[in-house]
């Protein structure tokens, strides 16, 4: 865990990540890609761990969690020796696979939340088209714990680029030292808090990422339960 200069000034806003930091869906992504394929009418072409291993090469190009998933289907599809159109016809059947609905709080997320809500004004900065994005905020009861809601690739830019921080900040009326940003994933939560000049917290959303962590965060913890008791 990284230490801060105690000499500087005390946090006033904690702004999070939503999927797989404060939520996670039910399905299992190889069930819904099974699904996908079989309703898209295909043998499976890729594999869910071949999804998971490219989407972090389509961040800065996409506009939303949609249009990576299209883009990156696509090129699977390309890989496998088919046309774009196939992977465009399974991104589209994954969408329709996919229940917003199932989802869960990870463990310790609503007691974290309470806690810090006392003390420090709270945001949310997530990647996501906004009807997705809040269906699964009211499906986990956290429709009313923010005060402000930034939805990156359709409010602004998506993450990492800073300005989705920005606008949760102009929102919060809080600045860059006084804000802490939570999220699971380095190339696009740490990374996008550090162009915004953000202090940022990682919580490995596995077990499987080790150090050294590239971007490095301010702090790392293991577990979302343990902000509880903030390391800042």
């Amino acid at each position: 865990m990284a230490e801060r200069d105690s000499g500087r000034v005390e946090i006033e806003a904690v702004c999070f990540d939503l999927d797989d930091t404060l939520c996670r869906y039910n399905q299992r992504g190889v069930d819904v890609l099974d699904q996908a394929f079989q309703k898209a009418g295909l043998s499976p072409l890729w594999t869910v761990e071949d999804y998971y291993g490219r989407y972090r090469d389509y961040l800065e190009a996409s506009t939303d969690a949609d249009d990576l998933r299209r883009r990156c289907f696509a090129d699977l599809a390309l890989d496998a020796g088919h046309g774009r159109e196939a992977g465009h016809a399974v991104a589209e059947t994954f969408s329709e696979v996919r229940d917003q609905e199932a989802v869960e709080l990870l463990p310790g997320a609503r007691d974290v939340l309470d806690a810090l809500a006392a003390e420090y004004r709270l945001g949310l900065i997530t990647n996501g088209a906004p009807g997705m994005q809040r269906t699964k905020l009211e499906a986990t009861g956290l429709d009313d714990r923010f005060e402000t809601v930034v939805y990156a690739g359709y409010d602004t830019a998506p993450k990492p680029a800073a300005e989705p921080f920005e606008r949760a900040l102009e929102d919060l009326g809080s600045s860059t030292d006084r804000t802490v940003y939570v999220g699971n994933s380095l190339s696009s939560d740490v990374a996008g808090a550090r162009a915004a000049g953000l202090v940022s917290v990682w919580i490995p959303a596995t077990d499987a990422v080790t150090e050294p962590a590239e971007p490095a965060p301010t702090y790392r913890l293991e577990a979302l339960r343990e902000l509880s008791t903030p390391p800042w």
